[in-house]
């Protein structure tokens, strides 16, 4: 009988305590906290995460400007641990989930969207060490140690994915789709971003230009299909399709602004690998972004507006050497006028129009289609140069006085004829589709990216060896530019089994920064 009573006393409790849970855990919910997010939110944040700021290490290691004052960084290119994107990676997997919940037209464009996030977070990460979790990755709990897809592979999935969010939107357009929210970049016009996903197609496959014979990837054939089929696969036509961040005076400010003109203005100078190269051409770019040299112009008798004051520093200077340098005014500070007089001075760009111009031109030169790629060339330099204001006829360009303070300006006026000041000269006119001519193309795409566009620079370096990149003592590294960022510490002691496999694959088991991933082996 008391065996009776205890099996009963015990399915009491049980019962009682099952439903004290129930109760326990509707009483827990707060009514004012959001058990989902909206798809919109997510996509807001992803946005965000794709912009990277100027006046950082990747515009050092790009060698447009360099540090001269070691307190406040460094040239060297001694690279560690990589930077990588699973955690926005992850709010695209949720984005993806979001929408599936909500269902029905308002989800579609994010799921179209969310494919092309997707190839280009893993592309970007993938460029920076290689191989990568790929399939097995963003599972949470149900994969902790998931296993590294090939570069190849990675490549390969992000093509896909490409391909289909294009063909996604191209749906979405036709049905009037309008349900797309949170967009900060193009107003959520989904013809503005499908041209934006095939315009980063194509700078994904220029990226494969060492690997234009494999079978599996058909970079020539998807490159010409692209070109080939303006109905198929819209890119960019002007400027007003650039995927950019543009700033505001009060929340999201330009790294050189004139709160921190104080601080870092005579710490930086122009790198000679970039503005060099332009006062060599007579380029008048380089009165936008850069501050004459007033001790060569005052040595030598020159006028202010002399290319000859326009020089940067090598990178690879002994940055004692270059401060003093600094100081006598033999090197150009960075443009005080365009970058510290405000807080705005130019948008960023994530992926651009005059890219692409230089994309399609560095394409029909391969031969990897039909076009004029001369054409392409001239569109991109112009467009490169317009966006810093400069017009044919008369220019005005506004330097800080001798040992002015910030708002102490003095300006000149330049005229300036693009056809004959500057298309004309021979180291620029285009020299055909020839090996000299694909150096014209890919050494103005490299001045195109000043300032933009994060690691492209020093990916198109890594690709092609162009423009040359300047070494010494100041870049570290045995005066050698690497060939790649190492893993993450985490993936060392989270994921180590596969890291090490990865390793072994592609590196011979070393986490080495001077070895070449599988991309731009031969």
């Amino acid at each position: 009988m008391k065996s009776i009573y205890k099996i009963l006393f015990l399915f009491i409790i049980v019962a009682v305590c099952g439903g004290c849970k129930k109760e326990f855990e509707e009483n827990f919910k707060n009514p004012n906290q959001a058990e989902t997010v909206p798809p919109n939110l997510l996509l807001n944040g992803i946005l965000f995460d794709m912009y990277e700021a100027p006046f950082s290490g990747s515009e050092r290691w790009n060698q447009y400007t360099a540090a001269n004052y070691f307190y406040y960084a460094t040239n060297n290119y001694d690279w560690t641990g990589a930077t990588l994107d699973y955690t926005t990676l992850k709010n695209v997997v949720k984005m993806e989930e979001e929408a599936n919940r909500l269902g029905g037209a308002v989800a579609k464009p994010y799921l179209a969207l969310a494919k092309f996030f997707k190839a280009y977070f893993f592309v970007k990460m993938s460029l920076k060490v290689g191989d990568l979790p790929m399939t097995e990755a963003l599972k949470g709990f149900a994969n902790l140690t998931p296993k590294y897809d090939t570069q190849k592979d990675i490549f390969k999935q992000s093509l896909t994915w490409l391909e289909e969010s294009n063909n996604d939107l191209t749906a979405l357009i036709a049905a009037g789709n309008k349900e797309l929210k949170g967009d900060i970049y193009l107003k959520n016009d989904l013809m503005a971003w499908q041209k934006v996903v095939n315009t980063f197609k194509l700078r994904t496959l220029i990226q494969l230009s060492a690997k234009v014979d494999d079978a599996d990837l058909q970079v020539k054939q998807q490159f010409a299909a692209v070109l080939g089929n303006a109905t198929k696969y819209p890119v960019m036509d002007s400027m007003a399709d650039n995927l950019q961040f543009v700033y505001n005076e009060s929340f999201n400010k330009y790294p050189n602004n004139k709160d921190n003109f104080g601080n870092d203005a005579l710490r930086y100078n122009m790198a000679g690998t970039y503005l060099n190269t332009l006062s060599s051409y007579k380029d008048p770019r380089a009165y936008m972004v850069a501050e004459p040299a007033r001790g060569i112009a005052e040595a030598n008798g020159y006028a202010i507006t002399d290319y000859r004051n326009f020089i940067g520093a090598s990178s690879g200077e002994d940055q004692g050497v270059m401060l003093d340098k600094v100081q006598k005014g033999l090197y150009s500070l960075i443009g005080r006028s365009r970058y510290y007089s405000g807080y705005t001075a130019e948008n960023t760009f994530i992926i651009s129009y005059p890219e692409l111009c230089f994309i399609k031109a560095e394409g029909i030169n391969r031969g990897w289609a039909t076009g004029d790629a001369e054409s392409w060339y001239k569109k991109g330099i112009q467009a490169s140069i317009a966006f810093y204001g400069i017009k044919d006829g008369s220019n005005v360009l506004t330097f800080l006085k001798k040992d002015g303070k910030l708002g102490e300006f003095e300006t000149f006026n330049v005229n300036f004829t693009f056809e004959t000041d500057y298309y004309a000269q021979p180291v620029i006119k285009y020299a055909g589709n020839t090996v000299a001519g694909l150096t014209q193309i890919l050494t103005q795409k490299y001045l195109a990216y000043f300032r933009n566009s994060g690691f492209e620079a020093y990916y198109q370096y890594r690709r092609t060896g162009i423009p040359e990149f300047q070494v010494g003592p100041g870049t570290g590294n045995s005066q050698r530019i690497p060939k790649r960022f190492q893993y993450p510490d985490i993936e060392r002691t989270t994921n180590g089994e596969n890291l090490k496999q990865a390793l072994l694959r592609q590196y011979n088991g070393t986490d080495d920064i001077n070895l070449a991933p599988w991309i731009v082996k031969p």
